[in-house]
């Protein structure tokens, strides 16, 4: 069983060198080895891993499915060096969470959202939450992007943004329109001068000059989105990721309506948002009414020019 513990090491080391972060497969798989060595079991088996699969109680069955998909790939690696490794069938667990519809903001909702920030009474958070939550809908990038960005990463000069540490573990540069980077100018001069003496070499800062947290960051959006008064009659409140689903579905929507060939320049907006490919791209693509209006009317011309 050493063996199995010492293959899962070089596994996850494998697979993070690859971008890949299996925070959730470092957690469970440990835990799995456990239940084979409780079992006596040298390898593998389609029963063991469905029997510990599905050892929560009281859990949505995608949860299964989940601890499912981790087994299979240490499974697909392991049969790679024995082939008595056993990959247990996902339709076994073919459970999946329905998936929750990303709210899609209006300009003037962006605009609300932004306008709340001057009721956060202190000047320099007020600026930096505006310029902070401004960037995220005119450039889609994440959350957590946005916060890692440090001063040498805004090359405001040429106007692009330097993306580390993404969720692939890759780096992208982001280019930016003029008034971004005006804005982002602007910012940068307000903050020097509401704060001096700063402890740390991010670009958007905290009142005492250290970088955001995201839990901050979280709990201060959601106070603004009460104050703008923003997804009162929906099922649902707006939440941050959904500027980065908007800024998707908005630059979609305008190459349709601009006649562009979106599915040729589709892979441009997944290379932009730091996507692996297209497919990921098309999950943020919700069929919002314009964007289907739009789609309909294009087919419409097309089916009446070769009529």
């Amino acid at each position: 069983m050493k063996t199995l513990r010492r293959a899962l090491i070089d596994y996850l080391k494998v697979r993070r060198s690859l971008g890949f972060k299996l925070k959730a497969d470092g957690e469970l798989l440990p835990g799995f080895l456990s239940h084979l060595e409780r079992a006596k079991s040298p390898i593998i088996t389609t029963s063991l891993a469905v029997e510990w699969a599905t050892l929560p109680e009281d859990v949505h069955p995608a949860w299964w499915t989940s601890r499912l998909v981790a087994v299979r790939g240490f499974a697909k690696y392991l049969q790679t060096i024995d082939p008595r490794h056993h990959i247990p069938p996902l339709e076994l667990l073919p459970h999946r969470r329905a998936r929750a519809a990303p709210y899609i903001y209006e300009a003037t909702e962006i605009d609300a959202l932004l306008a709340a920030t001057t009721t956060l009474r202190n000047e320099l958070r007020t600026e930096t939450y505006r310029t902070f939550l401004g960037l995220l809908a005119v450039s889609g990038i994440r959350t957590g992007e946005a916060i890692a960005l440090d001063d040498t990463d805004v090359d405001l000069r040429h106007g692009v943004l330097v993306i580390r540490r993404t969720k692939f573990g890759k780096t992208r540069e982001v280019p930016l329109h003029r008034s971004t980077i005006q804005a982002l100018g602007r910012y940068q001069r307000d903050r020097d001068r509401l704060l001096p003496r700063q402890s740390s070499p991010s670009f958007f800062v905290s009142i005492v000059g250290t970088r955001l947290i995201y839990q901050n960051v979280h709990e201060t959006f959601l106070r603004l989105v009460y104050t703008a008064g923003l997804g009162e009659c929906v099922p649902r409140r707006p939440k941050i990721h959904d500027l980065r689903h908007t800024f998707a579905v908005r630059t979609v929507l305008a190459w349709h309506r601009e006649g562009e060939d979106v599915e040729a320049k589709l892979p441009t907006l997944s290379t932009y948002l730091g996507h692996i490919g297209p497919s990921s791209t098309y999950w943020y693509l919700t069929a919002i009414p314009a964007l289907l209006e739009s789609a309909t009317a294009r087919l419409e011309r097309a089916w009446k020019a070769h009529s």
